[in-house]
């Protein structure tokens, strides 16, 4: 991707989240289901562990840690993002810092773990940035992220794509390209443990809400067209052919654990 279109990219990714900074936690269910299976993989106690939460979003999981004794670095693309962090965080042992996790502005071996939950599939470059992140965490400290990864969404890609030939889902990274990643960047060990996580919905529409109260709406390369309720509804018709015995739809996530020990 050029320099100057991915450094736009970035810019409207801040917007949507920034947009949803106030709704996230309402519609962040699945989210906060990943973040307790990756934020399990980390020790108990935290004491006088320094821990880097790329992507905290709302804070949530810079609470967790922090309450488990670490000095928690809260970093995020979104500075409405960060201010929600604040909120949660207040007297505890955290500090902020907004930037772009693929221009990280840490200098030398300061972190003992990094923690990242559904942050890293928003990044253009996985090489170059499980490096910086290697570059950024001490002799023998750990990374653990979590991402999704092409196929997630399937159903709803495949209902929009009964209705236009437009792109209304994210194209995520694939396996191998998170395991070249990962073997590039060195270290003792990594591994990578993929699942499927299916949430289930009333409709459509409640999964697209969902999306849009978490501020998972920016599409790279999608127009800026708006979406007409007629094709709203006609993707309720096609989503329905997913439906369960129950009447449930489901939305289907890949879903990448992985870690890497310096």
């Amino acid at each position: 991707m050029e320099k100057n279109s991915s450094s736009a990219n970035k810019t409207a990714i801040a917007q949507a989240f920034g947009k949803a900074a106030k709704t996230y936690d309402k519609h962040a269910a699945f989210q906060r289901d990943v973040g307790h299976r990756l934020i399990a993989l980390l020790p108990k106690d935290l004491s006088a562990c320094k821990v880097l939460d790329l992507g905290c979003g709302t804070g949530y999981f810079s609470q967790l840690l922090a309450l488990r004794g670490a000095q928690v670095t809260a970093f995020d693309l979104s500075e409405a993002m960060l201010q929600q962090c604040q909120l949660r965080c207040k007297h505890l042992n955290v500090e902020y810092v907004q930037g772009d996790a693929e221009k990280l502005p840490f200098e030398g071996e300061q972190f003992d773990f990094v923690f990242s939950s559904l942050a890293i599939q928003w990044c253009d470059h996985l090489p170059a940035l499980m490096s910086s992140l290697m570059a950024i965490v001490k002799p023998s400290g750990r990374i653990f992220f979590s991402t999704l990864l092409e196929g997630s969404l399937f159903e709803l890609k495949d209902s929009w794509r009964q209705v236009d030939l437009h792109q209304h889902v994210n194209q995520f990274h694939h396996l191998e390209a998170i395991n070249i990643a990962l073997a590039q960047a060195g270290g003792q060990l990594h591994r990578a443990d993929c699942m499927s996580i299916t949430v289930w919905y009333q409709s459509a529409l409640s999964l697209m809400k969902d999306l849009k109260g978490i501020g998972a709406t920016h599409i790279s390369g999608r127009s800026d067209r708006l979406t007409k309720r007629s094709d709203l509804n006609a993707v309720e018709i096609a989503y329905q052919q997913f439906k369960n015995h129950q009447g449930q739809l489901p939305a289907t996530y890949e879903v990448c654990i992985g870690s890497i020990i310096k």
